[in-house]
C-alpha cells in the first residue's frame, strides 16, 4: 500500500478544487490549474481535504495512486505559493539578462543565446550571474530550468556552466605533466 497516496492533500485557505469527475480544477490567488485523472484513479472532497483512491487493485492503478495524488498536492501548493528554481552561472564573462519575454544568456559561445520565456513563467535575474525561475506549474518551472541548464551544463574540470543553486559539482583533476 502506498505511503504518500494514503495521506489525504490538505487545501489551504484561498485554494478552491473542483472535482468533475474525472477532471480536477484547482483555483487560487495565483492562477488555475487542471488535471485529467486516468479512469482507475477517483479523487473525492470531504472536509477540506482531497482524498485519492484506486478503483481496482491492478499494477498499474496503484503505481498511478501515488502519482495522481503527488500531481494533485502539487496543483494545490502550486496556485496557493508558487515554484521557484534558482540556478547559477559561473564562468568568466558569463552573464544573463532578461529583455521583454526573452532570457539573454553569454555563454562563451560566439553569438549570445536568447531562450524565449513560455506562457505561466516568469524568469528573473537578480544579478548578472543569477536566475529565478518561477511559475505555477511544477513541472513547466522544471522543465525550463532544465532547458536553460542543457544550453551549457556545468563541466568537471573549471566548473563553468549553468547549475542549481547550492549544486555540488564533482571536480577532476587536470591533466598531469
Amino acid at each position: 500500500m502506498s505511503r504518500i497516496a494514503k495521506n489525504p492533500v490538505v487545501i489551504p485557505e484561498g485554494v478552491n478544487v473542483d472535482i468533475n469527475g474525472q477532471e480536477i480544477t484547482v483555483k487560487g490567488k495565483l492562477g488555475e490549474l487542471k488535471l485529467r485523472l486516468v479512469d482507475e484513479i477517483e479523487a473525492s472532497m470531504g472536509d477540506g481535504v482531497v482524498v485519492v483512491k484506486p478503483r481496482t487493485q491492478s499494477s498499474f492503478a496503484r503505481g498511478m495512486w501515488g502519482t495522481s495524488r503527488s500531481l494533485i498536492n502539487n496543483m494545490v501548493e502550486g496556485v496557493a505559493k508558487g515554484f521557484t528554481k534558482n540556478l547559477e552561472i559561473s564562468g568568466v564573462g558569463y552573464r544573463a539578462s532578461v529583455q521583454g519575454n526573452k532570457a539573454v544568456l553569454q555563454l562563451g559561445y560566439s553569438h549570445d543565446v536568447h531562450y524565449e520565456i513560455p506562457e505561466g513563467i516568469t524568469i528573473k535575474a537578480p544579478s548578472q550571474t543569477e536566475l529565478e525561475i518561477s511559475g505555477i506549474d511544477k513541472k513547466k518551472v522544471g522543465q525550463v530550468a532544465a532547458e536553460i541548464i542543457r544550453l551549457r551544463p556545468p563541466e568537471p574540470y573549471k566548473g563553468k556552466g549553468i547549475r542549481h543553486k547550492g549544486q555540488h559539482i564533482r571536480r577532476k583533476e587536470g591533466k598531469k605533466k
